[in-house]
């Protein structure tokens, strides 16, 4: 009995319509693929282990080969930088950082000392003592501290003389203080005994009386009205509290109250 075939050679009539045919190639969703006998290189053979998962396995077995295949298609390098910017893997964000971005190192103490020195320079003068307070108090070690105020001297940033020839003048001119609460007050700074007493001789008996009667005629009017023995100690103890010496006080207020009797008139309206 005569065997009947198909179109195409196909044997039988269940014969599988998708079935590729030689010579011949085959349209549908298998189409594209290699002939009988001849598997892609690196695919398995039609029919082979790993068939029946369909052309999806294929992708699935090739995606980095296909990212290497695009890398090297844009320019890329296999295993380098994908596109996109991610960083390669294996690499942590530290080693990728440039060196320019890490935080710089702390500057040396020696610096650090000079920016304080200059920082409370600034508009104001200060003694040799004061600085060295303030770097200790900022835990600069003392030797480096005194190497930066020792150069600060020598380029003249720090003058205690000149320190105490300005103080004397200033707190003399707009408080009237005498000459014992002035000397007060610059050693308490830190200034050198040899130099207050060269600040303190710019200040004479003649100029420290007139500044204490300058007070005492300012202070006049306001205690007016009390008993001559209560004005007498108010004026006397302000006297006393700017460094003036009891001595010197009771001889001034004697003299400008005795010279506000001898003026009958003279506070009247």
């Amino acid at each position: 009995m005569e065997e009947e075939t198909g179109p195409a050679g196909a044997v039988g009539q269940d014969a599988s319509p998708g079935a590729p045919t030689r010579g011949r190639a085959a349209s549908g969703p298998g189409a594209g693929r290699p002939a009988f006998g001849r598997p892609a290189p690196g695919r398995p053979a039609f029919g082979g282990a790993g068939a029946e998962d369909g052309p999806q396995e294929y992708a699935d077995q090739d995606d980095e080969q296909d990212a290497e295949d695009h890398d090297r298609a844009y320019g890329g390098r296999a295993g380098g930088r994908r596109s996109g910017g991610s960083r390669p893997k294996g690499r942590t964000q530290g080693e990728r950082e440039p060196a320019a971005a890490r935080p710089q190192e702390p500057a040396d103490q020696a610096g650090r000392a000079r920016d304080i020195c200059l920082r409370l320079l600034t508009g104001t003068a200060k003694t040799r003592k004061q600085l060295a307070d303030a770097l200790r108090k900022r835990e600069i070690p003392d030797e480096v501290a005194e190497e930066v105020l020792t150069r600060l001297e020598e380029v003249g940033l720090i003058d205690d003389a000149a320190y105490a020839d300005a103080w004397v003048e200033s707190r003399h001119a707009a408080r009237g203080l005498a000459r014992r609460a002035l000397a007060q007050e610059l050693r308490t700074r830190g200034v050198a005994g040899d130099l207050v007493e060269q600040a303190m001789a710019r200040l004479g008996p003649d100029e420290e009386a007139g500044a204490a009667r300058a007070l005492v005629e300012r202070k006049l009017r306001a205690t007016k009205g009390l008993e001559p023995q209560a004005r007498t100690r108010r004026l006397v103890g302000m006297l006393a509290r700017r460094g003036y010496s009891e001595g010197l006080a009771y001889r001034v207020v004697r003299e400008v109250l005795g010279e506000e009797d001898e003026g009958p008139g003279a506070d009247d309206w």
